[in-house]
């Protein structure tokens, strides 16, 4: 499944979780890097904006279906994929990254957040090493002097997986430039995900995204802000189901 943007295409790569995992086990035990994106609706509309955004995707080794309108939107389009959101990844990849005995390195949220995220990643995936914590500060620019530097860093000390913790764009545009500064890194970009493992946010409960109503929770929990993305999300719906339908016929 393609979602076009111009002359930009972002491609899912993998249709499921399992696909993913082998494909990250395989660069972990080869030192080689790559950078994993989760799309969902919000980011399809700020690709439509963005063309900073656009390019850092098209960068992405692996993208994966995070958010159930992408997952029916590649089923109208004739491929079959599973939902793998970005928040679900997290300990699974640590997990990985303990088995291949690659280290990992935490960016993005609080230094709070991360403290309390490494202690649950290190008891969830025992033998983890975490190398480092980092926790930006306000304004943080991911294509800036600092984050070339903070990259080139992680490179320097042979991190294997560094988990993305800042929202996208951000998170993806570090990513991006990581493959050039960091290529034997590999970057994930998991958004909230290490929030939600400190318990400095709160995940929709089970029952909410069982019933694909995820958004509705989260919307219900902060309307100021969300009501707006969340139209913005339906207004490209018609439209990306039509260049979904086209690709299928």
């Amino acid at each position: 499944m393609e979602f076009r943007f111009g002359q930009t295409a972002i491609r899912l790569t993998h249709p499921d979780a399992a696909a993913l995992l082998a494909a990250v086990g395989a660069r972990l035990s080869a030192r080689q890097g790559f950078a994993l994106a989760t799309l969902n609706l919000d980011h399809l509309v700020k690709l439509g904006r963005d063309a900073a955004f656009r390019g850092a995707y098209a960068a992405q080794d692996f993208v994966v279906a995070d958010g159930n309108p992408v997952v029916w939107l590649a089923a109208l389009g004739g491929q079959r994929v599973a939902l793998v959101p970005g928040s679900d990844l997290v300990v699974p990849l640590a997990r990985m990254a303990a088995a291949k005995g690659a280290s990992v390195a935490l960016l993005g949220t609080t230094e709070t957040a991360l403290s309390a995220a490494a202690g649950r990643l290190q008891a969830e995936a025992p033998g983890l090493i975490i190398a480092r914590r980092i926790a930006p500060p306000m304004g943080f620019d991911p294509d800036g002097a600092e984050a070339r530097a903070v990259l080139a860093q992680l490179e320097a000390d042979r991190v294997g997986l560094c988990f993305l913790a800042l929202g996208a764009p951000k998170q993806e545009r570090l990513a991006a430039l990581g493959r050039q500064i960091a290529p034997s890194v590999g970057f994930a970009s998991i958004g909230a995900g290490l929030d939600f493992l400190a318990g400095t946010q709160t995940r929709a409960p089970a029952w909410a995204r069982a019933i694909a109503m995820e958004w509705a929770w989260r919307m219900l929990s902060a309307p100021r802000r969300l009501v707006p993305r969340y139209a913005a999300c339906a207004a490209i719906l018609p439209g990306q189901a039509w260049q979904a339908w086209r690709q299928r016929r």
